[in-house]
């Protein structure tokens, strides 16, 4: 029995996931687990820095299963992102060919060798399609351009594509598939009707000191509760870019590579430069006060 069919409940799936130092709260536990039992695309939207890029790579470490990533840019297209053809390997093959011949190549021969799987680049999608059960996690989709995402609907509609060259290549098991996105632009009502849908907020002030615990241990908890604290407040201050738990984290390693216990104005003037990344942030938050920040 696979590590994703043992799961028999929300509960045991947020159990898992709290195994990896990821606590999903009742609602994201919930349609992850409906999203893996239903056979649904789980599309998570939300700001930066909430947690939606790591809930996929922690699910595939608790369910065990490859992780396939399929990072979204403006422009990407079907061949960036489905297969590719190895041109260099093909042109190398044609040479062989020609010189093993004394020049007398048969060209519908030579056509045919060229496109098979031997000089097949298989691109994140197509590589889901055959690793399968896996979990394909498509980041940013928020990024990429309309054609892109018809595309990538009929992929997720069909768990299949098609290779002129190859014919047919359909998943046995479809890949669990997460779609983040951080809400740039509206994505497209037909793929989020096409999926499970679920907002993601930043953790409240409790659940942060959680993560923190759980994700760097040792560190105190007078530490982790003054740095959820600075972190949340500076979330109140109309910054151009809010912190997320990601610089949650890494503030607070920053602070335990330097010996720290206590965070104090000193110390979080020296180190803001890795939970902010705008001089303007770092402007504010100095000019409201970085006593403001610190608690007990």
């Amino acid at each position: 029995m696979t590590a994703s069919a043992a799961i028999g409940s929300p509960e045991e799936l947020a159990r898992a996931l709290d195994t990896t130092g990821y606590l999903a709260d009742a609602g994201l536990a919930t349609v992850a687990f409906l999203a893996l039992r239903m056979g649904r695309p789980l599309f998570c939207e939300g700001e930066p820095g909430t947690g939606k890029t790591s809930l996929a790579i922690a699910l595939a470490d608790a369910l065990a299963l490859p992780l396939i990533r399929l990072q979204c840019h403006e422009g990407i297209d079907a061949s960036q992102a489905l297969y590719d053809w190895d041109f260099p390997r093909q042109l190398l093959h044609l040479r062989t060919l020609e010189a093993a011949s004394g020049g007398h190549l048969e060209a519908e021969e030579a056509e045919r060798s060229l496109y098979t799987e031997r000089f097949l680049l298989a691109r994140p999608l197509l590589q889901a399609l055959t690793d399968a059960p896996c979990v394909l996690l498509v980041d940013e989709i928020d990024r990429a351009d309309d054609e892109f995402e018809a595309f990538l609907l009929q992929v997720l509609d069909e768990n299949a594509v098609t290779i002129p060259e190859l014919g047919q290549v359909r998943a046995r098991t479809p890949p669990l598939v997460v779609l983040t996105s951080n809400r740039t632009r509206e994505v497209h009502d037909a793929l989020k009707r096409r999926c499970l849908y679920h907002w993601l907020e930043h953790p409240d002030l409790a659940r942060e000191v959680e993560i923190l615990r759980r994700r760097i241990p040792g560190i105190a908890e007078h530490l982790a509760e003054q740095v959820a604290h600075a972190v949340q407040t500076m979330r109140g201050m109309d910054l151009l870019k809010p912190p997320g738990v990601a610089e949650s984290l890494d503030w607070a390693r920053a602070l335990r590579e330097l010996d720290r216990d206590v965070l104090d104005a000193t110390t979080a003037a020296a180190t803001l430069g890795a939970v902010l990344k705008y001089r303007e942030d770092l402007d504010r938050v100095v000019r409201t006060g970085l006593d403001r920040l610190l608690t007990g």
